[in-house]
């Protein structure tokens, strides 16, 4: 699954090279060490990498979100990435203080997230999980209607699924709980789970 996610994420890269934009991990040198990675990953079990690979995977989603940061200043996407993190943080039916505590931190220090206060994020946020841990099911609904109101506009509903990626793999583990919330998240917001590898 990370290997469709890195090849996509790689022909991202190349036409953003093409663009001129550049960072930690991009360039020909970025690239290279991708196929690497890839070559690498293919010995470890279905769904695991290497911290480098997947640190690098996570670098090129907050590349992509990055690249349309000016585009994501709607109150829908605000909403709708606040309600991803929730039901990303609440995947496996519980959210641990520190667990809680760390995604907040990733929350309020994503660049593109701090086109928000911070107040705002860590608000909707906790609301969100809040009713997950509360009741599950009825929580993960609620999360999953803010979510849709993104659809209306594509490049907002792609940009809510990156987020929830990189808040999935911050940790260097994609659990199958956190991979079924995004394939759930792309449903309701009309977006193909494959074209982001899960």
């Amino acid at each position: 699954m990370w290997d469709k996610i890195k090849d996509q994420a790689k022909t991202f890269q190349q036409s953003q090279g093409t663009r001129g934009a550049s960072g930690p991990g991009q360039g020909p040198q970025g690239q290279h060490g991708a196929q690497g990675q890839q070559a690498h990953q293919g010995a470890g079990r279905p769904g695991s990498s290497s911290g480098g690979s997947k640190a690098q995977l996570i670098g090129m989603f907050k590349t992509q979100l990055a690249s349309v940061k000016t585009e994501l200043k709607s109150g829908s996407y605000r909403d709708a990435s606040m309600a991803m993190c929730a039901l990303v943080a609440a995947a496996d039916g519980q959210v641990e203080p520190a667990e809680r505590q760390r995604v907040e931190e990733l929350i309020v220090s994503n660049e593109v997230l701090q086109n928000f206060p911070a107040d705002q994020l860590r608000q909707r946020f906790n609301q969100h999980v809040d009713r997950l841990v509360g009741n599950f099911e009825l929580g993960k609904s609620e999360a999953l209607q803010v979510i849709a109101k993104a659809a209306k506009k594509p490049a907002e509903a792609r940009a809510v699924i990156q987020t929830g990626m990189v808040i999935a793999g911050a940790d260097g583990v994609f659990e199958p709980s956190e991979q079924y919330a995004i394939r759930e998240a792309c449903t309701a917001l009309g977006v193909s789970p494959s074209e982001f590898g899960v």
